[in-house]
């Protein structure tokens, strides 16, 4: 799991970000829409991140 959650987080930035490119590419606003998607794409890393470490302390109490 520790070297899961910094290639999650990675690779959210990264598609983000490639889709925001992309989009200023085909739009001609450089770099509106790759700032943008690397924002977002931090905050679902980040997201993701708080949701997968909030199941694993759940799954982890229980049982024994």
């Amino acid at each position: 799991m520790a070297m899961e959650l910094p290639i999650v987080m990675v690779v959210w930035v990264i598609a983000a970000g490639g889709a925001g490119y992309f989009l200023d590419r085909w739009l001609h606003t450089s770099p509106l829409f790759t700032l943008l998607g690397g924002a977002l794409g931090f905050g679902a890393g980040m997201w993701d991140l708080v949701r997968r470490l909030s199941r694993d302390r759940q799954g982890s109490g229980r049982g024994g």
